[in-house]
């Protein structure tokens, strides 16, 4: 893994990078971007921003790569979302959390070399070595209540999988769900992710999908729910499987939700892990540290850190993180902390509450990690 900075001086936007070069095959980099001019007006660090990230390509560390996913973390997405330019063969995520560095935007940006990336009934598709990866963020609906909603969004996403001869039980890896007013709407998306993962064959006794829920406002001010995916074909069995952390953390089936604390891909040159968002929770399922962002802070890192190893990586391997704070005058602690800890990761700390209200902070993070496993194919 090799961590960077780039500083775009005459535009006031700085670039956190994480690069993971094999020694053959797909290069991946995941890019923060921080807009630096928190005075300017939004069409200004927007401009700036863009400018930015388009130039990023052409950079000689960025040989070869192209964008396969963008997400900005917006302070406003009702007014600035409309502003936002619509891109082709990107899958695009906007979502009001606002990044409490003080700007009005940030960035977290996908890149990979050597791969072909299209556009494909609204799904955008990496393919590479025999595998589609398929990206499609930012759904919503803007009728019912956030259990129909949520009912309706699943619907639809297991509508276009089945164009990819693919499931949400077999092939989705990720999703993410922010959800407006979390403290009151969160539980009608549980109750219906939960009825609706029965129907598709999830259980306990099978597995569930990593997941954030978090708090979050779609743009269009009736949406309730908006929904990230990222799915995989052309796995083989045994390709994916589940991390637990007993020692620190108990199923989510437990206390009522349905998730995986995170998954791994393996492939023949690497394997990709995913965190779902964890926060200061024990294995009976309890708030650790009620009342105390340092320690709850504390206690997320280990429990992060107990799946990592699980999964047979470490911080060491991390390539993005993503903070998650209630209350914005924690800001300076946890920036802090993390700057201290992850001087190098690329890190976000946006406004977004955690599901549970006791929790003050959540992070979900991927990682990447050189392995070999003959019996699968490469990235």
């Amino acid at each position: 893994m090799n961590y960077n900075k780039i500083q775009f001086e005459e535009l006031g936007v700085t670039g956190e990078v994480a690069t993971f070069t094999p020694r053959e095959g797909v290069t991946e980099w995941h890019v923060m971007l921080h807009t630096d001019g928190k005075q300017l007006p939004f069409k200004e660090q927007l401009r700036r921003l863009y400018e930015a990230e388009d130039h990023l390509p052409d950079l000689p560390e960025f040989w070869g790569g192209r964008y396969i996913m963008k997400r900005y973390f917006l302070s406003d997405s009702t007014n600035q979302q409309p502003l936002m330019r619509s891109e082709k063969n990107i899958s695009i995520s906007l979502i009001q959390q606002q990044p409490l560095d003080g700007s009005k935007i940030a960035a977290w940006l996908y890149l990979q070399s050597d791969v072909e990336v299209n556009e494909e009934n609204s799904v955008v598709v990496a393919k590479h070595n025999g595998y589609q990866h398929l990206w499609k963020m930012g759904m919503y609906k803007t009728q019912g209540d956030s259990a129909q909603q949520t009912e309706m969004l699943l619907e639809e996403y297991e509508s276009l999988l089945a164009k990819f001869d693919a499931t949400l039980a077999e092939n989705c890896v990720r999703t993410w769900f922010f959800v407006r007013d979390v403290d009151t709407q969160y539980h009608g998306l549980v109750k219906a992710r939960r009825e609706n993962f029965v129907k598709q064959g999830l259980t306990e006794k099978t597995h569930y999908i990593s997941s954030t829920g978090i708090g979050g406002n779609p743009a269009a001010t009736k949406a309730l729910v908006q929904l990230g995916t990222y799915a995989i074909t052309g796995l083989e069995p045994g390709q994916q499987h589940y991390l637990y952390a007993p020692t620190h953390l108990n199923p989510t089936y437990e206390y009522g939700v349905t998730f995986e604390r995170g998954t791994v891909v393996e492939y023949g040159d690497r394997d990709h892990i995913f965190i779902s968002g964890t926060a200061s929770i024990n294995n009976k399922g309890e708030v650790e540290h009620v009342g105390d962002i340092v320690l709850q802070t504390k206690r997320m890192w280990e429990n992060v850190e107990a799946l990592l190893k699980e999964g047979g990586a470490d911080f060491e391997d991390v390539m993005q993180i993503i903070v998650y704070l209630r209350d914005t005058a924690d800001y300076e602690v946890v920036k802090a902390m993390f700057a201290d800890r992850f001087p190098q990761i690329p890190t976000v700390i946006t406004l977004a509450p955690v599901c549970r209200p006791a929790w003050l902070v959540e992070m979900e993070c991927m990682a990447v990690k050189e392995k070999q496993h003959e019996n699968f194919r490469p990235f």
